[in-house]
């Protein structure tokens, strides 16, 4: 196991895995940080039943990898990491195991900058800021931001806005048929968002009553999980789980765009390429959904939700970047935004590797 995760490590450049265990509060975590080129790494805190230890460790470094791309093409000046947490958020939580989390993280002395992420909440940031500062997406009374995933849902939705430019030569939305996958907190927001919009919905959830919730209010139709892959539309968004497009769900999709907030909805890197050759225009997930963590970072200057939002806006226009990129280079989309991103980091080391104290330039 060792001798893999290091050849892992070696691979993909990561700086530094850290495994949390505290005996009293039952706490077994595991925090990935990927890369500090641009900054402290900074990546929300999963709260999960993972099968096992593996398992656990293989998302924590496939979503820090991820948040270095996602904190560097939102322009950030932040790294990328992510913390994971093996246990049920609907029973295994407690004060103490927030402060044990806490106190890892502030052990690692700034280097990471931890936040909420799927199965925490802003109540369970608050107990991991009784110890370290390095925390965000805490209590508003502590001078955050809050629940961030209606910031998310926003950029989603002016993402989703910028693909339908560039497919349709037009971003309004009004009349479009949009299947949405996945009801929680930043879905709901952004099916509000659609209808306000004139979009025509159409909707999924494992919760019948998130369904039900949005029929009623937004005048959606509902389908069983199974059934949104195949829903004819213009728009398909995953805002559920990961690795949603795989061989098969595919060949089912009947829509030109895909746009939503999910993480890693790749399966497979090819699927990007695939999608491509059917001309499906794919709006990196990274991409789009970076409004949670423009967001929280904002709060790293002393939050101004008026300046955070101005940051969020610009999804639109990073997206437009990343679609010229595809088509000028003739690569997918995915490949063009990790390129947006990896050209970003590699600027900045060789800046570093240019730099001589002392020396004015």
């Amino acid at each position: 196991m060792a001798m893999q995760l290091f050849h892992t490590l070696k691979q993909y450049d990561y700086e530094q895995v850290v495994y949390c265990y505290d005996e009293v509060s039952g706490l077994k975590a595991i925090i990935a940080i990927h890369d500090t080129t641009l900054g402290p790494a900074l990546g929300g805190t999963r709260m999960w039943p993972y099968q096992n230890e593996e398992e656990a460790l293989t998302d924590a470094l496939r979503l820090s990898r991820g948040m270095t791309y996602k904190n560097a093409v939102a322009g950030l000046n932040l790294g990328g990491g992510k913390t994971v947490i093996i246990g049920d958020p609907r029973k295994d939580k407690s004060p103490e195991l927030f402060r044990a989390l806490g106190r890892y993280v502030q052990s690692l002395g700034g280097r990471y900058i931890t936040a909420e992420d799927v199965g925490t909440t802003v109540d369970d940031m608050d107990y991991i800021h009784q110890e370290t500062d390095f925390v965000t997406g805490v209590s508003p009374e502590f001078g955050s931001s809050g629940n961030p995933s209606p910031i998310t849902a926003y950029g989603v939705f002016r993402g989703m806005k910028a693909a339908a430019k560039e497919m349709f030569g037009s971003d309004d939305l009004a009349g479009r048929t949009i299947a949405v996958q996945g009801l929680g907190n930043v879905g709901y927001h952004l099916t509000r968002h659609l209808h306000e919009e004139g979009a025509n919905l159409i909707v999924t959830d494992i919760n019948e009553e998130s369904v039900k919730r949005v029929m009623n209010e937004f005048g959606a139709k509902g389908v069983s999980t199974e059934e949104i892959y195949g829903a004819e539309a213009d728009i398909f968004a995953p805002c559920a789980l990961g690795g949603v497009i795989n061989d098969q769900t595919l060949p089912q999709l009947r829509v030109q765009i895909i746009a939503g907030s999910a993480n890693n909805q790749l399966l497979e890197d090819r699927h990007g390429e695939e999608l491509q050759s059917e001309g499906i225009l794919y709006t990196p997930d990274y991409v789009i959904n970076a409004g949670g963590v423009i967001n929280v970072a904002d709060e790293l200057e002393g939050y101004s939700r008026e300046r955070a939002m101005r940051k969020v806006e610009k999804i639109y226009d990073t997206l437009l970047q990343v679609f010229q990129i595809s088509r000028t280079e003739k690569i997918s989309t995915s490949h063009a935004a990790d390129h947006l991103a990896e050209t970003r980091i590699s600027r900045v080391q060789k800046l570093r590797s240019n730099y001589i104290p002392g020396e004015k330039k």
